[in-house]
């Protein structure tokens, strides 16, 4: 699941141009963590779990332990600099485009990978990770257990897990008071205009507003906000938390937490990345357009984002034939209106330019107005729509 869903997430912005957006930059590159959480953590870890021993070495038990840090760390904190993009677009929007630039969000990005990579191949090619006892042999075969010493536990996990946690903690919390804000702000703009609209087309009293407040379409995205933070917060919690507070008990009293605990613990942190594509990625429109795109694919067959955007457009621009009927309503409206009702000081009737049997009229034309402008309609004649009808129209 984790697999196959990251590389969707990563091959939907790879070939879609219409979400190789700023923000989705930061979905790459936790769907890339995700991924290798996937193929270079879980996999081993399967392995180790269900063999009972570690077959591949005791170099490589170092650097799959180094692994699964960075790639859980980088997870963590790519949620952590989401939550946080997200905030800055939802409270200056004006200022968003200014402030998170694509090299700010490569950079921040690059931020996150070299932090997670600091925490956790440098430590652990030190050595300074390791415990004072061995590492446990089970029927004289080596095995490969993710302990740690009491320093290196607290220190790791309060940079991978317990300050990006608070971060995201507080962003989500003044992301939903800002949405709840919105929507008291619209609500208290469209509500008296709806009243209003209701008073004139009955002709009576309109009803008290209070009697649909829980039935409005404000309330559901009231309580919309509040389920999308709840999942996103939740599933969060729900998988790290469990894990990294058994860490830190783990290594301070390892005879406190058994074995098969702890395993059980870690995997529902390993979870984590086959949940985070479901809830970042399909919960969006979107994503789901692009996903049905690449999994019905065939060839010759390919409609982006931007692609889908323009077909609609285009079904709700106005045909010819009434742009057509438009244009010769207006055209008319004009003529009679400058045939019946001619301004004070004006040249209307005057052909001022004849060309492929169009007129243009002066009218309006004031000497005595402060711009002195000329403000001149062009009549065709001819039933053909050109550039020119068209941007008249």
């Amino acid at each position: 699941m984790s697999i196959a869903g990251n590389v969707l997430v990563c091959v939907a912005i790879y070939t879609d141009r219409g979400l190789r957006s700023i923000g989705n930059l930061f979905l790459a590159s936790l769907a890339i963590a995700d991924l290798f959480v996937a193929a270079l953590v879980m996999s081993f870890a399967a392995f180790n779990d269900l063999l009972g021993y570690w077959m591949f070495g005791p170099q490589l038990c170092d650097t799959w332990i180094a692994f699964d840090v960075m790639c859980s760390t980088a997870s963590i904190l790519n949620l952590c600099a989401i939550s946080l993009d997200r905030y800055i677009h939802i409270k200056d929007p004006l200022r968003y485009g200014r402030w998170v630039t694509r090299r700010i969000a490569m950079a921040s990005i690059g931020c996150v990978w070299i932090m997670a990579g600091l925490i956790s191949f440098l430590p652990i090619s030190l050595g300074v990770h390791r415990p004072d006892e061995p590492q446990p042999v089970v029927d004289g075969k080596p095995t490969c257990a993710v302990e740690f010493a009491p320093t290196y536990a607290v220190v790791s996990s309060c940079i991978s897990f317990y300050v990006p946690c608070v971060v995201m903690l507080g962003i989500y919390c003044r992301l939903y008071c800002y949405a709840q804000k919105h929507v008291k702000n619209i609500r208290a703009v469209t509500r008296p205009l709806a009243a209003q609209a209701a008073n004139s087309k009955v002709g009576g009293p309109a009803l008290p507003l209070h009697l649909h407040a829980h039935s409005s379409p404000y309330h559901v995205s009231d309580h919309k906000a509040a389920i999308t933070v709840g999942v996103i917060m939740g599933v969060f919690l729900v998988c790290w938390v469990p894990f990294f507070v058994i860490n830190i008990v783990a290594a301070y009293c390892k005879d406190c937490i058994p074995s098969s605990a702890f395993k059980v613990l870690t995997w529902l942190g390993y979870s984590n990345s086959a949940f985070n594509p479901v809830i970042y990625s399909i919960f969006n429109k979107e994503f789901r357009y692009a996903f049905r795109r690449i999994l019905t694919a065939r060839c010759g067959g390919y409609e982006s984002v931007s692609t889908r955007a323009g077909a609609y457009l285009d079904r709700k621009r106005p045909t010819p034939s009434k742009m057509a009927s438009s244009a010769s309503i207006q055209s008319n409206n004009k003529l009679s209106f400058a045939a019946v009702t001619p301004p004070r000081g004006s040249a209307v009737g005057l052909c001022a330019n004849k060309h492929n049997g169009s007129c243009t009229h002066l009218r309006d034309y004031t000497p005595r107005s402060s711009l002195g402008s000329i403000r001149q309609t062009r009549v065709n004649s001819s039933e053909k729509l050109d550039g020119e009808e068209v941007s008249a129209i």
